[in-house]
């Protein structure tokens, strides 16, 4: 009997588990996804893109494909699903799983494979691909090569409610996904079995999480009066930190994408008070209570092993840099009641006026200097928009200039150059996705050079509000303030001189451009629809010595 005169054409397996796996993602969650085009994925991209509930983005580079899940993921605090085919495709993911496994960043990897028993025969685009990211990830699955057989549906879907269990936790997971051909032509939706998921929507799995209460910190049952907040990347309830911080009457001292510079207990230029040895002294603090990943500053890590400090994270990987943490909590307590006066946190805020004083007035000027275009950034981006910091000189030069401003996102996890373009364009279009304003990118040279791949966009791809500031100094400028950029031949060896022309490579990719020299020309190029490449042209040995002077101006500040 033929199809025509009545037979039962069922879907092809690997087409019933694409079709299963995007259902059970959606109802753990996810709205987003990100598709590297490939043969052997092609089931979980046309299942993807055919389901309502998912937004696709697709990418021709995986690296940049990577960081945009991640981009959108950071923003989101949803799980975004990055998909590829196999062989080194799945490789280029690395550099992004490897961030998202430092910084607590729900990125799941669908990975496209060949069936298992190929594997070590020279078949074509095919490498052992189920452990490759090894302590990077939470969860690894690789699932069985799809069959036509009963109980499929509860297997396939049960594994992914473990991996979006993990990933609602913080974690990036890791799901092999074997074919053993490349997907069929379309069928029916007919099936041995139902393809159905719970009533409802409901995933598959539900797993609770059971909220914190109770906490118990002896060392805040009584808070000393010399207490100090320290805000880091990826902190969790920066909200409830902040609020503890000024109920005892602590300063709050936050790393640019700590996002906590709003409070009237901020203390912006932190950096600068504690490189002036008298300053410092009479600032030590004792107890520092840190949440989040701070680093960014060696006179703040030096307070460390000084005095008690308290470590705030619920992460399976918490930050201790100094090794010298006396207690892990996943939460602070609640406040202190009544709210504390503090001759302390008053001492602080005095010192943060002469040294914002003091700073404002080295920086000022027409000259358009990088601690100038760092701190006038943030204060004309506007509170309700989201900007994006490069991981070298942007970042420091937010953290030594810059005031309260917008929410500020850095690939802090393991502070890599590679894929801040393409992290960048997703933080934009997850913001503008719940309704945020215009995305901003403050980037060093190399670093946009590093991901010119992800500022390729196709003509269906969503394209989001973003200006990204590329300050090009002709090279690594980070190294020019090292000890070694004296050495003969350090400017080739560490500064990577390069010749790249930004007009061009904003004109290749579809991108405006606009070069800006001084500071009163900065406002009016800031704000624009579409994606915008703002170039600032500096030199890296003035940039080093004007921030050398910035710090001596502060501190004479203090000696007058």
């Amino acid at each position: 009997m033929t199809a025509t005169q009545g037979e039962r054409r069922l879907l092809d397996p690997g087409t019933a588990l694409a079709r299963v796996l995007v259902d059970e993602l959606v109802r753990g969650g996810m709205t987003e996804a990100v598709v590297a085009p490939g043969s052997r994925s092609a089931a979980l991209a046309i299942a993807l893109d055919r389901h309502p509930g998912i937004r696709v983005h697709v990418r021709i580079d995986e690296r940049s494909a990577g960081f945009l899940a991640l981009g959108l993921a950071k923003v989101s605090g949803a799980p975004v699903a990055v998909v590829c085919t196999s062989g080194t495709a799945v490789a280029n993911l690395h550099p992004a799983v490897l961030e998202a496994g430092y910084a607590g960043v729900p990125l799941v990897v669908l990975s496209a494979d060949r069936p298992p028993e190929l594997r070590g025969t020279g078949v074509n685009q095919t490498v052992d691909q189920a452990r490759l990211f090894g302590e990077a990830v939470g969860f690894c699955a690789e699932l069985a090569v799809p069959e036509m057989r009963i109980g499929m549906v509860a297997y396939w879907r049960s594994v992914v409610s473990r991996a979006l269990g993990v990933a609602d936790r913080g974690q990036p997971v890791h799901l092999n996904v074997p074919f053993r051909v490349p997907v069929a032509v379309e069928q029916d939706d007919d099936w041995i079995e139902p393809l159905d998921g719970r009533p409802g929507g409901e995933p598959w799995t539900v797993v609770d999480r059971a909220p914190v209460v109770g906490v118990r910190v002896p060392e805040l049952e009584d808070p000393p009066e010399r207490g100090l907040l320290v805000v880091g990347d990826g902190a969790g309830d920066v909200a409830a930190a902040v609020a503890f911080a000024e109920a005892a009457g602590w300063p709050v001292v936050s790393e640019p994408t700590g996002n906590a510079r709003h409070s009237p207990n901020a203390v912006t230029t932190y950096a600068h008070l504690l490189a002036v040895r008298d300053v410092a002294a009479d600032l030590e603090p004792e107890l520092i209570v840190t949440v989040g990943k701070a680093g960014l500053v060696r006179h703040l890590l030096a307070l460390y092993p000084k005095v008690p400090n308290l470590v705030v994270s619920g992460a399976v990987r918490w930050s201790d840099p100094t090794r010298t943490a006396l207690r892990v909590v996943p939460c602070l307590p609640p406040p202190p009641s009544p709210g504390r006066t503090s001759g302390w946190l008053k001492n602080w805020l005095a010192a943060e006026s002469v040294a914002r004083r003091a700073l404002d007035l080295a920086i000022d000027g027409n000259e358009l200097t990088e601690l100038r275009l760092a701190r006038d950034l943030v204060t004309l981006a506007g509170a309700d928009s989201v900007l994006f910091t490069g991981t070298s000189l942007p970042i420091r030069h937010l953290d030594a200039a810059a005031g309260p401003g917008p929410r500020i996102i850095g690939n802090r996890g393991v502070s890599g150059i590679d894929g801040c373009v393409s992290t960048a364009l997703g933080m934009a279009l997850a913001h503008q996705a719940s309704g945020g304003g215009q995305g901003f990118a403050l980037l060093g040279d190399l670093t946009l050079i590093h991901d010119q791949n992800g500022m390729i966009l196709g003509p269906d791809e969503a394209r989001p509000d973003l200006t990204v500031v590329v300050v090009n100094n002709r090279g690594g400028g980070i190294f020019s303030t090292m000890s070694y950029a004296r050495v003969p031949g350090a400017d080739r060896l560490f500064g990577a001189v390069h010749t790249v022309d930004f007009a061009h490579v904003a004109a290749a990719a579809g991108w405006h451009y606009q070069r800006v020299s001084r500071t009163d020309e900065l406002p009016g190029a800031l704000h624009g629809r579409s994606t915008r490449l703002i170039e600032v042209a500096t030199d890296r040995a003035a940039t080093a010595a004007h921030l050398n002077s910035v710090r001596a101006a502060v501190a004479a500040a203090f000696s007058r």
